[in-house]
């Protein structure tokens, strides 16, 4: 993998880890310094693909490469962070538990679709561990006069954590992946508090994501233009971003 690790050196931006800390049961905060923050073309909800195999015996190419929601950025003192959760046991998990304060890093910005929007009234947040960084800057990120509700869930709400503020501006439930049946219970629970043009964010188990997109659709009546999904796993499949 040597010549495939000298192209990702070349093609991404290098970052330096100058911050990690354990944050809640299975997941660390990462704080990586980077020149290229300084001009970043940062939009809330975007991403980064990490270098998180370069020197690893991985086992293919895929492995080299996996995506973390930015989490915070400060482009005045050039860094990000990411929550990077360690539960699947996977290379990206592994790189969490192992990289230390002084690590170069090698990353690509990307940003997707799954961004802050603020054209409608009212919001309904949607997701697990795997999607709670990603949810938390975008709800930072909207205005402050909409209307938020929010459902995050996991089997173990102690592997939950606060946004970067030490706030906690979500509602967590006890929930184990792909319940449906739980999950669509607690929406109809909190559907009438939503006012005005109405939009959701569903991240994670990406059973979920289509579950739940079809119900809003199907069931609700909701126009697609209103729901945004992005899927950051499933159990059948590595590297899912």
């Amino acid at each position: 993998m040597t010549l495939l690790e000298d192209i990702i050196k070349t093609i991404m931006d290098k970052g330096e880890i100058i911050s990690k800390e354990k944050i809640s049961q299975s997941v660390y905060k990462i704080q990586i310094q980077s020149d290229a923050v300084k001009t970043m073309d940062f939009v809330p909800g975007c991403f980064i693909r990490l270098g998180v195999g370069i020197g690893k015996d991985v086992t293919s190419k895929k492995d080299m490469v996996r995506s973390y929601s930015i989490w915070d950025i400060d482009q005045d003192l050039k860094t990000f962070s990411l929550a990077i959760a360690t539960h699947s046991n996977g290379i990206g998990a592994q790189w969490a538990e192992d990289c230390t304060v002084g690590d170069n890093v090698y990353y690509k910005t990307k940003t997707g679709k799954f961004t802050v929007d603020n054209s409608a009234d009212s919001y309904l947040m949607i997701g697990d561990l795997s999607a709670l960084s990603h949810l938390y800057i975008i709800n930072r990120y909207l205005s402050e006069d909409k209307e938020i509700e929010s459902i995050i869930y996991n089997i173990n709400v102690a592997e939950l954590y606060p946004d970067i503020n030490n706030n906690t501006p979500f509602n967590f439930y006890d929930i184990e992946e792909n319940n449906l049946k739980e999950i669509i219970a607690q929406i109809e629970n909190v559907i009438p508090n939503l006012k005005g043009e109405k939009m959701a964010y569903i991240a994670g188990d990406s059973r979920v994501c289509i579950a739940i997109n079809q119900y809003l659709r199907n069931e609700l009546k909701w126009n697609t233009k209103q729901i945004k999904t992005k899927p950051f796993w499933n159990p059948d499949k590595t590297g899912l971003e």
